[in-house]
């Protein structure tokens, strides 16, 4: 316990402290407990992802759907691949309705927690059934082994420090049997039980959050802001006027953005966030602007290297090569070669096998017998002094005539910060790029089956405005929401394209 008295209290009662530490000494334990039993699964990753799967389809042959494909017979790998075609979100619509409406038994042999509806990246959300079992392997394989790799990279953050988390709070909807539908992202009220560990209090995790921010001056809540009574005299009870600290932050504010984070929380050792894939660009910001830092098992490290937990769910992989196959051939992890891309096919706690979930990975190594992989993404670093805002693509049939050309080709609008206009070399230099990482791509470019691909720069704000305009086509929460990469609907096609300047 000697520990409790060797960090700096500030406003902390000694209950709070203890509550903190034994939080911190029981997730320890379980991560060090998890990250023990990884170790020893990639060393015979065959037996593991197997154990994995038929482990998945005995607690589901007794549903409608394991009737139908015939789980109570399958005792291997192989037998499963020859009995389930590889699946898209169309093979479960059916299903997932008649779970929505109270049937029991269709997907799963227990009744969901949440209908999650997917952020709507590559086109219409998508709602998929969020169980216990997904909540706990989540927090137990993800999230405890990720903070005990996390403690061991940067040992300053094993401290009694409170985290200050950022929270939406979205609306839920109900299914036609009660089911709550929305978001399968945390929440206040899922995580209730570790509010106490922020710096936040609870009272606060209200729609109007972002007006707090104004009130540290005088040490009161913005009488226009729409609270409940109960939360605002929680909040003022917890309040006093700090115009010092006012001061501080508005001079360092004025200075500009550039490392605020440190600025303004020197104590600050690590910002815990999802940067990889279409989120990429978004963590090279927090990396530039306000902190130093993503994670992932071997957090300090700048490449961001994952390694797939065997026993989360079960992995196939699609080639590249194949990936336009009607009846594409799989992969195991066993039989990855490094430096090459796949698509990858999960079967998981929530009622999806064989399910092509659409993120190519590459595969960078090995840990022991487990692939180590990377989600697709290149940043437009040729390009000196540029800084990306965001980006999408845009098949050329998609706007017709507009495109301005005939022969097939992509667009893709990008939103810079410090550049305003591009040569012809620096814009080929993109196509170029994806000639490099796409063998498909490079030999469709050199049978001239498609075009150059061409480069227009929009103006500042555009991806926000078009975030504005998606969400209001969108049923996704605002915290699930991403970026579509590639852009399908007509209408977002033609506001990208107005916004273009170069």
């Amino acid at each position: 316990m000697a520990l409790l008295w060797k960090i700096k209290i500030k406003n902390r009662s000694i209950s709070s402290l203890l509550a903190q530490y034994v939080a911190v000494k029981a997730v320890s334990w379980l991560g060090n407990r998890q990250r023990n039993r990884l170790e020893t699964d990639t060393q015979d990753i065959h037996r593991v992802q197997e154990e994995t799967l038929l482990k998945r389809l005995q607690k589901h042959s007794n549903t409608v759907y394991g009737k139908q494909y015939k789980f109570t017979s399958i005792k291997d790998t192989e037998t499963f691949q020859q009995l389930h075609p590889v699946t898209e979100y169309d093979h479960y619509e059916k299903f997932v309705e008649r779970v929505a409406k109270g049937e029991q038994n269709v997907l799963i042999s227990e009744k969901p927690l949440v209908l999650a509806m997917t952020s709507g990246t590559s086109g219409s959300s998508r709602m998929l059934l969020s169980t216990k079992d997904t909540n706990t392997e989540f927090f137990s394989q993800g999230v405890t082994v990720c903070l005990d790799a996390t403690r061991q990279a940067f040992p300053a953050t094993d401290r009694l420090q409170k985290t200050l988390k950022l929270f939406y709070s979205p609306i839920f909807r109900q299914s036609e049997a009660g089911i709550p539908i929305g978001p399968n992202s945390s929440t206040p009220a899922s995580s209730k039980h570790m509010l106490h560990l922020y710096t936040t209090p609870a009272p606060a995790y209200e729609e109007k959050w972002k007006e707090l921010v104004a009130d540290v001056e005088v040490g009161m809540i913005n009488s226009g802001l729409n609270l409940k009574a109960d939360v605002r005299r929680a909040l003022e009870k917890m309040m006093k006027p700090d115009p010092e600290r006012a001061a501080e932050l508005t001079a360092q504010f004025e200075e500009g953005f550039e490392g605020i984070a440190l600025r303004i929380w020197p104590q600050l050792h690590l910002v815990l966030t999802v940067d990889s894939g279409s989120n990429q660009i978004y963590g090279e910001m927090l990396r530039q602007h306000y902190c130093l830092i993503g994670v992932n098992l071997w957090p300090q490290q700048d490449s961001r290297q994952y390694l797939l937990c065997p026993r989360s769910m079960f992995c196939e992989f699609i080639p590249e090569e194949d990936l336009d196959s009607e009846r594409p051939k799989t992969l195991l992890m066993e039989q990855l070669q490094e430096g090459h891309n796949y698509e990858l096919l999960v079967t998981n706690a929530s009622g999806l096998f064989r399910y092509r979930i659409g993120d190519v990975v590459k595969i960078v190594g090995f840990h022991n017998q487990c692939p180590k992989v990377e989600f697709q993404y290149r940043a437009v670093t040729q390009w000196p002094g540029a800084k990306l805002i965001d980006y999408s693509c845009v098949e050329s049939g998609i706007l017709g005539s507009a495109s301005g050309i005939a022969q097939p080709h992509y667009l893709v609008f990008v939103e810079l910060k410090g550049v305003r206009n591009l040569s012809e070399e620096q814009r080929y230099k993109l196509d170029h790029c994806l000639q490099e990482d796409s063998d498909i791509y490079r030999s469709f470019r050199m049978k001239g089956s498609i075009g150059p691909m061409r480069v227009q720069l929009v103006r500042d704000g555009t991806f926000q405005e078009l975030k504005d305009r998606m969400m209001a086509f969108s049923t996704a929460s605002s915290n699930t929401f991403k970026m579509q990469r590639v852009i399908r609907r007509r209408e977002f096609a033609d506001f990208l394209l107005q916004r273009a300047f170069s």
